[in-house]
């Protein structure tokens, strides 16, 4: 069975992974495993020994603190408590978000304010 630590910090390494484009198979050659390593780990499926982690904090370039924040705050609000219409806790989890936002911050400054300004106009009527 999964811990709720593990399945923590796998998310938080996809998480990151996917903020800066990263593949499966790129962050595996960087730390020296399979990418099968890397999906296990996202999952929570495998335990990230603390010396893989501090690899995968290199290759990604972040603390080894990132991978257990929110941690406490995940434990006091699951996401079946949440009030409709809230933001999920693991927004930046969900690959759908961030292809989103990676989309968004493509776009022309001036047409991304109006895109801003129509998405909030429709939130405002739902």
């Amino acid at each position: 069975m999964t811990h709720p630590v593990d399945v923590h910090v796998g998310k938080r390494v996809r998480h990151r992974r996917w903020l800066i484009g990263m593949t499966q198979q790129q962050l595996a050659e960087q730390v020296g495993i399979k990418f099968q390593q890397i999906q296990k780990y996202e999952t929570g499926a495998n335990r990230v020994s603390a010396s893989r982690l501090w690899d995968i904090a290199d290759a990604l370039d972040v603390p080894v603190s990132f991978f257990f924040e929110g941690l406490k705050d995940a434990d006091d609000h699951p996401a079946s408590a949440q009030p409709k219409g809230a933001i999920p806790a693991d927004l930046m989890g969900d690959k759908e978000a961030l292809d989103l936002v990676r989309s968004y911050y493509a776009i022309p400054e001036n047409q991304r304010r109006r895109l801003f300004e129509l998405a909030r106009a429709l939130s405002d009527v739902a």
